[in-house]
């Protein structure tokens, strides 16, 4: 039995990140203190990568990642490395439940653009280990650059241009890793479920965003960025409610988004959270009309490692098939395990043992 389905969206999946081994750490660790050269890193990472897709596969997944072992972070590496956004330390960091990241900070200071990005040479690595299999690519969405980032008046003075650039430098990347052979690609987006968050959404407005407005800019940049791509490239999205050491930022049913996004984003599937209450009900699925669109359920959690009851899972997904036809949806962890190079508090054999789960539900649900 194959865990894909006819619009090469897979059964049985995974959102992308996965736990750092020590080695990878330590590796790190010996480049901050002069031990080793970077070009020593790499070559350390390559052979961590090699070994993780081969357990991918093993797993019984089809579509493989790198589990961003080349990352600190999900998204700041990716943006970092975008012509026109330089990275630093800012002095304060992401504050979640209990938990704050380390001060890294993005800042947009000139024209954006895509070009001598090294993402497209990891993919190449990547998709040499796939072999037979899908290598994936997992970027943040457009509007984390927006969301994350800060953008200096001199370098867009008109905020119309900023969001029309940055939709083109975005296009002119999807259409690079195309060429390097990418065939699924991954957006990751915190921002739409930060809008489903009354609390978020509250300390939107004191900083003087309208959250209304976010909705309408984003939607515009994200298709504007994925418009024109060939049809065998499928993208997809990943919504999240923030991952960090097993901690959360944001709570909320997608009830406030769910007709936009489903409805009005130009995009193959989406990834759903919904391995806590936090996620809310699927009632918000009723907005899906597409019968190409793939509903990809977060019921297995990653922010920890006791497995989940089969039966139970099973029950869910019968119970959203009341709301998207069973035949459009798949499975996966609600988030990476690890979207910083800390990870979540788990370990690596905990680790397989979700992804085995999600491989062996989605078999007998779709067999």
């Amino acid at each position: 039995m194959t865990t894909v389905n006819t619009k090469n969206i897979y059964r049985a999946d995974q959102v992308g990140s996965l736990l750092r081994p020590e080695r990878i750490k330590e590796a790190r660790r010996q480049v901050e203190s002069g031990e080793i050269t970077k070009e020593d890193l790499k070559q350390i990472e390559n052979e961590e990568i090699k070994r993780i897709v081969e357990r991918q596969k093993e797993a019984g997944l089809e579509a493989v990642t790198d589990g961003e072992f080349r990352r600190a972070w999900w998204h700041f590496d990716f943006l970092e490395n975008l012509t026109g956004v330089e990275g630093y330390w800012s002095g304060d960091g992401i504050q979640f439940k209990n938990q704050q990241t380390k001060s890294r900070a993005i800042k947009v200071t000139g024209k954006l653009d895509f070009e001598d990005h090294p993402f497209i040479e990891d993919f190449k690595f990547l998709q040499e280990q796939a072999g037979e299999h899908t290598a994936k690519v997992t970027i943040p969405s457009p509007s984390m650059l927006h969301f994350r980032g800060e953008v200096d008046p001199k370098a867009y003075p008109d905020e119309e241009v900023f969001f029309k650039d940055l939709a083109s430098a975005y296009k002119k990347g999807i259409q690079k890793f195309y060429e390097a052979g990418c065939r699924y690609l991954q957006l990751d987006d915190t921002a739409w479920a930060y809008l489903c968050s009354d609390e978020q959404t509250e300390q939107l407005k004191e900083k003087g965003l309208n959250p209304d407005d976010l909705v309408e800019k984003y939607l515009e940049t994200i298709n504007e960025a994925v418009s024109g791509r060939p049809e065998d490239l499928k993208i997809t999205m990943h919504i999240c409610r923030g991952n960090f050491r097993s901690t959360w930022i944001s709570s909320g049913g997608y009830e406030p988004v769910a007709a936009e996004i489903f409805g009005k984003l130009d995009i193959d599937g989406f990834f759903l959270e919904y391995d806590t209450e936090r996620a809310g009900g699927f009632e918000p699925l009723r907005h899906v009309k597409r019968d190409d669109l793939t509903i990809v359920l977060g019921l297995i959690t990653s922010k920890h490692g006791a497995l989940e009851d089969k039966e139970e899972v099973k029950k869910r997904i019968e119970e959203a098939s009341k709301y998207v036809p069973l035949d459009q949806l798949a499975l996966s962890p609600q988030c990476g395990f690890a979207s910083t190079e800390e990870g979540n508090l788990l370990t690596e054999e905990e680790q397989w043992k979700k992804i085995e789960h999600v491989v062996s539900i989605a078999r007998e649900v779709w067999s």
